[in-house]
């Protein structure tokens, strides 16, 4: 009877003990829990700080590199210069500031100096400020070509590029670098056909005599064709003080058209050079030799900011031989457009005669 209540006993403070044991250990791990809750705030308190740290200095280097950048692009200005000046608008044409522009035709030319001319009866067909004394730019090489081709000179020997060669009027730019060497009738093609201003100069420079016995020459040379109004002081058409008319310049071509030479290289729609290891490819800066619709047996382009857009050729439209001379045109197209303003007009009058041509513009030099 004793040992059953002791045994109840027992288990009675057994009970009691793991209760207890239970209810001290319940503290603890709420305890434990609440701590570990604190630490996770505390963490995620310390990656809510860091974020901003983080964000801040984000801020920062992107202001760095900004500021980099700024600093790079003031350092490219400060060292390219002549890059900045390319932004600046165009100087002026003397036809321009001639008031030549302010002349009506009414094929609406866009060139403010015009010359049309039956080539075989000199009949003039259109005439617009024809005696106007302008810059002719690159028309220049004609004359320098005539010059080399009646000199009867050797097309096979080689002429090197020299420093003396590269352009300090307008810093135009080459391929042909200094040390390039060609022959005389590929500097030839090169100067008619491309405009090659290195290879122009060139020509001159090595003409018998050097360049002040050849500037010298061309200036005879339009004397006794009758260039009246025309002067030369260097081979290229770089200078602005080159200046002829457009009555000048279509005596200039039909002496030039004779040239069997001068036809060829001059109409060639391109032309390749071997310079050194590589083979350098040139076209023709009149893409109208390319064009199956014109009949073109002369040309030649040329283009400096004081003489504007110019053209000169020899064609053949509506059975007609004739000579088109275009100075000061506005716009990089528009010497072709008027060009081709005047072929319409010729084959949309194939009976054309002196009552219906036009003339207008007033004589004005310098």
């Amino acid at each position: 009877m004793h040992a059953r209540p002791g045994i109840a006993a027992r288990f009675v403070h057994a009970l009691a003990f793991v209760t207890l044991s239970v209810a001290l250990a319940s503290p603890a791990a709420h305890a434990a829990e609440r701590k570990k809750t604190v630490v996770k705030k505390q963490a995620s308190s310390a990656v809510a700080a860091k974020r901003p740290v983080a964000a801040s200095a984000t801020k920062v280097s992107r202001k760095a590199v900004t500021r980099v950048k700024a600093t790079r692009v003031a350092a490219r200005s400060a060292r390219a210069p002549v890059r900045a000046a390319a932004v600046v608008p165009e100087r002026l044409s003397f036809g321009q500031l001639a008031g030549l522009h302010a002349v009506t035709d009414p094929l609406d030319l866009k060139s403010s100096v015009a010359l049309v001319v039956d080539q075989e009866t000199n009949e003039v067909l259109l005439s617009k400020n024809d005696h106007a004394v302008l810059p002719i730019a690159s028309l220049t090489k004609l004359m320098t070509g005539l010059l080399i081709s009646q000199a009867r000179l050797p097309m096979d020997e080689p002429i090197t590029i020299t420093q003396d060669d590269v352009d300090t009027e307008k810093f135009s730019s080459s391929r042909l670098t200094v040390g390039t060497t060609l022959t005389r009738g590929e500097m030839m093609h090169l100067a008619l056909m491309s405009s090659e201003n290195r290879a122009a100069h060139a020509l001159g420079r090595t003409y018998p005599g050097g360049l002040n016995a050849f500037v010298s020459q061309m200036n005879l040379k339009a004397k006794l064709i009758g260039m009246t109004d025309t002067h030369y002081v260097e081979p290229t058409g770089l200078s602005s003080r080159n200046q002829s008319t457009a009555h000048d310049l279509a005596m200039l071509v039909n002496v030039a058209h004779t040239d069997p030479l001068l036809r060829e290289l001059s109409t060639s729609p391109g032309y390749e050079v071997a310079v050194g290891r590589r083979t350098l490819q040139f076209n023709n800066t009149n893409r109208l030799v390319k064009n199956p619709g014109w009949d073109i047996g002369l040309q030649k382009t040329g283009y400096i900011s004081e003489a504007g857009r110019c053209l000169v050729m020899q064609t053949q439209i509506a059975g007609r031989k004739l000579i088109m001379v275009f100075l000061d045109s506005a716009g990089k197209f528009s010497r072709l457009g008027d060009a081709e303003r005047v072929r319409n007009w010729v084959e949309s009058l194939p009976a054309l005669g002196s009552d219906k041509s036009f003339h207008s513009g007033a004589n004005i030099k310098g």
